[in-house]
């Protein structure tokens, strides 16, 4: 534990679908937790320097819980699979306070929730957000079938309102939900939140090109694959600059601003490495950033950057430190 990071006890873990589980966290002591909105999520260290981040799933008006779910990736980074294998009921774990990235937009008269599998974490807390508020809403949720579905139970209070709408595609997205003609016909005062793997962030990216930006919302959990960024990489050296001080730093073509920073004594906290985030956002002073972050809307950039993977196309950058 460090003064970053807040003890949680493992409450419960509960099977909630085919490589899914949900974890309960609370405050050792039985205190409150911090509070959060909806969209937020944490941090969770993990052994061996293990961070990961998932979002929190669960009603922000419950201030004793964090409850997250968690889909066993094999594939991935190990994260999730040292997370299914190593945390246990009774463990106490050390978590990050929680951040918002996906945040609720107050303005909205409607709201269509889109969720695909493990994806509907953030959004099921937005439901019971929207539910309370009395905000018009739908949530769809695209799984496999409902094998692979999680928070079933509490979903049904949504299901009965017929505010929860399944859609199962048997492994092949064209027998799926059709997301084209959802979102065909923008209406005034509805906003789109969606989150979920990265063929179905496609879809729906695709479906809301017509869309008025700041009524477009979308969290992935794993960094998109960009083949022409891929191809354009490494990217230039450029120096960065403490505003504090005025010490300046070299950052190397393959090197990240956070880990020179931190090699040369300036710490700078990170998590994901991938720009996903928000561990690492940072204020700048001057300077054309090249941002390659999934988390800043446009107004913030012109101020704000994440050290992980952002990168400086003018030589110089200067950074609020």
């Amino acid at each position: 534990m460090n003064e970053n990071t807040i003890p949680v006890l493992v409450r419960q873990i509960r099977f909630e679908g085919k490589g899914i589980n949900s974890y309960e966290l609370t405050d050792p002591e039985g205190r409150e937790l911090p509070p959060f909105t909806s969209g937020a999520h944490i941090d969770i260290h993990l052994a061996d320097g293990i961070v990961r981040q998932y979002s929190l799933s669960n009603d922000p008006q419950e201030r004793r819980r964090y409850v997250i779910g968690v889909m066993k990736d094999e594939g991935g980074r190990g994260g999730s699979a040292s997370l299914h294998r190593g945390l246990h009921v009774q463990d106490v774990v050390a978590i990050s306070p929680p951040r918002n990235n996906f945040p609720l937009a107050d303005e909205a008269t409607k709201v269509i929730l889109l969720a695909g599998g493990i994806g509907v974490t953030p959004l099921k807390s937005m439901a019971h957000s929207l539910e309370r508020a009395g905000v018009d809403y739908e949530l769809h949720y695209c799984a496999k079938d409902r094998a692979f579905t999680a928070f079933e139970d509490e979903m049904q209070a949504f299901a009965a309102q017929g505010k929860l709408h399944y859609h199962f595609d048997g492994g092949d997205p064209a027998k799926g939900l059709d997301i084209a003609g959802l979102l065909a016909d923008p209406a005034p005062g509805t906003h789109v939140y969606y989150c979920g793997p990265s063929g179905f962030m496609k879809a729906c990216a695709g479906a809301v090109e017509a869309w008025d930006p700041k009524t477009v919302h979308c969290e992935h959990f794993k960094a998109p694959v960009d083949e022409a960024r891929a191809d354009a990489l490494p990217a230039g050296a450029f120096t960065v600059e403490i505003a504090s001080s005025g010490r300046r730093m070299a950052i190397g073509p393959d090197e990240s601003i956070a880990d020179v920073l931190n090699r040369e004594g300036v710490p700078v906290e990170t998590s994901c490495q991938s720009g996903l985030c928000g561990t690492c956002k940072t204020r700048y002073k001057s300077g054309q950033v090249d941002h390659r972050d999934y988390i800043l809307d446009e107004a913030e950039k012109d101020e704000y950057m994440t050290l992980c993977v952002s990168r400086c196309e003018s030589g110089l950058l200067v950074l609020d430190l």
